[in-house]
């Protein structure tokens, strides 16, 4: 937590956030246009933002990008807030820095990153992203989620389709790649892709969800992401239903 004060001292540092959450995934080289600072300088402030966890970063070929990790900053404010409020939100995800080496995707560079540390063992956290009957009790939005072979299907409370996802690769315990066809505003949402990436870490376990090829207009899927994972990890420490629904 001191870290994440020390980050937010300096206003360079804090405006580097704002940067990245106007657009995310930048390049030093990109970020480094809007300061008359070195460029050692400014990488200097990335490595404290990064230590900080309140940005994490992929590696694509020779180019390095950027990606702002909020999370810790709700769990930060959730310390005092939390016990003023009398509703739940999305909120409680740890903050990490994940990358896996030899994951696939590797010459793509995700739209949207995000990381927690998950206190569950590996075989529950892969149960809980492939049981249909586990994931119905943290996805935020879906009471019904049914599996017909690598194909997994979220539904509305009323029985429609809200959301489609394909499996396409499988590394047990390790990755999941998938579809994303989402289905809320009607058939013809043009489909992206995600990956789940695993790594046990002693009595944790470190997930980073990377979404790819998110259309226009899609972009807050991001907020959906974010209630769903503190939906999961909520879930896999207390052994209760945990759904950050919207307006809850």
């Amino acid at each position: 937590m001191d870290m994440i004060f020390k980050a937010l001292g300096d206003p360079a540092r804090r405006d580097i956030l704002d940067r990245l959450r106007a657009k995310d995934a930048q390049t030093l080289s990109e970020l480094e246009e809007h300061y008359e600072m070195t460029r050692f300088g400014v990488m200097k402030h990335l490595g404290v933002l990064e230590e900080a966890k309140l940005i994490t970063t992929k590696k694509v070929g020779r180019f390095k990008y950027h990606y702002l990790n909020a999370l810790p900053l709700q769990e930060t404010i959730d310390r005092w807030i939390e016990p003023l409020l009398a509703k739940p939100a999305a909120r409680g995800l740890l903050d990490l820095k994940a990358q896996l080496e030899g994951a696939a995707n590797m010459t793509d560079k995700p739209d949207f990153r995000m990381e927690t540390y998950i206190h569950c063992t590996q075989d529950a956290l892969w149960n809980a992203l492939t049981d249909p009957d586990l994931e119905a009790q943290y996805h935020f939005a879906s009471d019904k989620v049914t599996r017909d072979g690598n194909i997994v299907t979220y539904h509305t409370p009323d029985g429609g389709v809200m959301l489609i996802c394909t499996e396409t690769e499988l590394v047990p315990k390790t990755r999941i790649s998938s579809t994303f066809e989402p289905k809320w505003d009607g058939p013809d949402m043009k489909t992206s892709r995600f990956d789940y990436l695993i790594e046990p870490q002693g009595t944790f376990c470190k997930l980073a969800l990377e979404h790819y090829d998110i259309p226009a207009g899609q972009e807050g899927v991001a907020d959906g992401w974010q209630r769903m994972l503190a939906g999961l990890k909520t879930f896999l420490e207390t052994g209760k239903e945990a759904k950050f629904r919207y307006g809850s």
